[in-house]
């Protein structure tokens, strides 16, 4: 079964999290893992390698935490799940080397495929603005999620 990590779903909780506040409003770790119920630690490290790999910037002082280091409309869910987790896989015929045991025999491989295709392509035409949208009702027009994000699965 193809599932979101905790790390990742996380992330992208974290994030519509940032883009539903003000424009350019910070939140601690703290009180994003307060309000959503997740592990402060974990999430934590969550949002240092968001922050290491340019989505989110430190905000330092008082009112300090994090904030969005990009607009949200232009972070994609499979480019947030990809600096978290690493490359999405439906299958080991899609890493590197490409091969298994089965690989001349394989009757499935090409299907699969187009599944692995059609799954990234709906992750990277996902994008935090869209979360946040979902979540709150407010689609843009013309558009509709093909799926929701659910908190805990």
């Amino acid at each position: 079964m193809l599932r979101l990590t905790k790390k990742a779903d996380y992330g992208l909780i974290a994030l519509s999290h940032l883009a539903a506040t003000r424009p350019g409003a910070s939140a601690s770790a703290k009180e994003i893992a307060g309000a959503y119920g997740i592990p402060l630690p974990l999430l934590a490290k969550v949002l240092q390698k968001l922050a290491r790999n340019g989505f989110l910037a430190s905000v330092q002082g008082t009112n300090g935490g994090y904030r969005l280091a990009r607009d949200a409309a232009g972070i994609s869910v499979f480019e947030v799940v990809k600096a978290i987790d690493g490359p999405v896989l439906l299958t080991s015929c899609f890493t590197e080397n490409g091969r298994c045991d089965q690989s001349r025999c394989c009757t499935v491989r090409e299907p699969l495929r187009k599944i692995h295709h059609d799954i990234l392509r709906l992750l990277a035409g996902i994008t935090i603005s869209d979360l946040v949208r979902e979540e709150t009702g407010a689609q843009r027009p013309g558009s509709a999620l093909p799926f929701r994000i659910m908190h805990g699965l």
